[in-house]
């Protein structure tokens, strides 16, 4: 059973949002399980559904990285070039690059990742950090 259920993310116009996320999601290999009037939902078999829904207030503006509330959303993939695919059909789906695909050696020297933000502020990131090879 996974740790997370489900992850609700709330964007200020629903159907660019179900557009953005459709293509990283599909990329990733979730299918679309019909639309609501204000919510539609993704799900991976045996794996974590994530639903968009509309937002209830006008005028809430975009979240800003660094605020309280969402951080980002890190996907881990099996390769280098799947970072880069990812990568670029988030972009051409509309999502903005905050970092293009590169290695952290911050984080460990194998780490690999790149990161992207919606119209939203809401940021994902794809990411490889293969283990460490046994001695």
């Amino acid at each position: 059973m996974p740790v997370l259920d489900h992850l609700g993310v709330t964007v200020a116009d629903l159907p660019r949002g179900i557009t953005q996320f459709d293509a990283v999601l599909t990329a990733l290999g979730f299918e679309k399980e019909g639309e609501k009037v204000d919510s539609v939902a993704w799900y991976r078999e045996g794996e974590t559904e994530i639903i968009v829904f509309a937002a209830r207030e006008d005028d809430i503006g975009p979240h800003r990285h660094g605020r309280v509330g969402w951080q980002h959303l890190a996907f881990a993939v099996d390769s280098r070039a799947e970072v880069d695919r990812l990568h670029a059909v988030a972009v051409d789906a509309g999502w903005s690059i905050v970092r293009e695909p590169k290695p952290y050696p911050r984080f460990s020297e194998r780490y690999y990742a790149s990161f992207v933000e919606d119209d939203n502020g809401i940021r994902i990131e794809f990411m490889h950090n293969p283990p460490r090879e046994a001695d």
